[in-house]
């Protein structure tokens, strides 16, 4: 017999979901961020990078642009972590619907 506790699962989906929004703010501002970066970084390429990729390279290689990727790889782990529990949590909504409704069909099967 499964114990599901529907409350609880949505309690936390309630409780969760300032984090995940909060997460995927994060991950959206950092993958645009890591634009502005980069184009920083591309202006800021020393003078005898003088063609679009060699500044692209300098750019790309650069710690401040590494860092964001860093950061950025935080931040979707996080929200990927918060938003599997969150569809967890709504599968046992889902399991605990679907062996509330089997109940319901056997009593009623019983009761006749």
């Amino acid at each position: 017999m499964i114990n599901i506790d529907p409350e609880k699962a949505l309690n936390f989906m309630r409780d969760n979901a300032p984090a995940l929004a909060k997460a995927k703010a994060d991950r959206i501002y950092l993958e645009q961020f890591r634009k502005t970066q980069k184009a920083l970084l591309f202006s800021d390429a020393p003078l005898d990078y003088k063609t679009v990729q060699a500044k692209e390279a300098y750019a790309y290689a650069h710690p401040d642009y590494m860092e964001v990727l860093e950061g950025l790889r935080a931040a979707v782990e996080i929200e990927e972590e918060i938003r599997w529990r969150m569809v967890a949590a709504q599968l046992k909504v889902e399991v605990w619907r679907s062996t509330e409704a089997s109940n319901r069909r056997v009593d009623k099967a019983h009761s006749n």
